[in-house]
């Protein structure tokens, strides 16, 4: 049977899938396969709404869980090597990942987007898939993670609830540019987030992962309800267990590590009142 017989989904299995494992990596940690990642764009006609097309990858590599590097749009061998880079690139924007491949079973093409390469494009034979720490240092570079604390810090895995749950990809993405962005000293972070995207969630990863790392000894969380206070520290927060307390009373414990606490409670017209200053940078 000739290659150019064979249905996409074979060419991944015979050709693609062989390839990169044996690059280095790894089938069940870092190779995951049609990932979808949207569920369409909502379309609104009069009072009639619809979704649009899901965003799927055929495949996209981890370094570790939730860190991604690669996307891959595979095609039938009755396509040239480089007939799914588009749909790659439009994936890879939304994903934010730096190597873009596209493959019909006979080799890949390589689209660098880091702008570092001497070639932004480049083909790779079968035999030559980059290998997981090859891509990592080339991601590290071009993040300016250089030193062996940041690449410390970056490196920590998401907290695991041990029932599959994962960010969605935008989560992803603040949390993966905020652990960089801290891991590279910067000392102000911004993060806009809608109602209903899961900001506290994607707070409670970041500082998972900052705490974790010891790239940061003592965190805190501020909310303008009790309620919201209460929710969080009974819930997405619940992981920090004995380490975590509510600052009441204008009291501070020193002994803990994650604290909660309303804005006014650690603020106030008189210098007295401003206990967040008992905490030094």
């Amino acid at each position: 049977m000739s290659k150019k017989s064979l249905s996409e989904s074979d060419v991944c299995a015979k050709y693609i899938t062989p390839a990169i494992i044996e690059a280095g990596w790894d089938e069940a940690l870092q190779i995951r396969r049609e990932v979808s990642f949207t569920k369409g764009r909502i379309i609104v006609r009069g009072k009639l709404h619809t979704r649009g097309e899901q965003k799927r990858a055929d495949y996209i590599l981890y370094y570790k869980a939730n860190i991604p590097l690669a996307v891959i749009e595979a095609k039938d061998n009755k396509h040239s090597v480089g007939s799914g880079m588009q749909q790659a690139l439009n994936y890879a924007e939304t994903l934010d990942i730096p190597f873009v491949f596209s493959s019909n079973g006979d080799g890949f093409l390589c689209h660098d987007r880091t702008g570092l390469a001497a070639l932004t494009e480049q083909e790779y034979s079968l035999t030559n898939f980059p290998s997981p720490t090859e891509l990592w240092q080339r991601y590290c570079h071009y993040k300016g993670l250089e030193t062996a604390d940041a690449k410390h810090t970056v490196e920590m895995p998401y907290y695991d609830d041990g029932m599959g749950r994962a960010p969605r990809y935008y989560q992803a993405n603040a949390i993966n540019n905020t652990i960089e962005a801290v891991a590279k000293a910067q000392q102000r972070i911004l993060l806009v987030m809608a109602t209903g995207t899961g900001k506290t969630y994607t707070a409670f990863q970041i500082i998972w992962r900052l705490w974790k790392s010891g790239t940061k000894k003592r965190i805190l969380f501020l909310a303008d309800r009790n309620i919201l206070v209460d929710q969080t520290k009974n819930n997405d927060f619940k992981p920090f267990g004995a380490a975590m307390t509510k600052i009441s009373k204008r009291q501070i414990d020193k002994s803990y590590e994650i604290y909660l606490s309303l804005y006014q409670a650690v603020t106030g017209t008189e210098e007295t009142q401003n206990i967040y200053k008992q905490f030094s940078p």
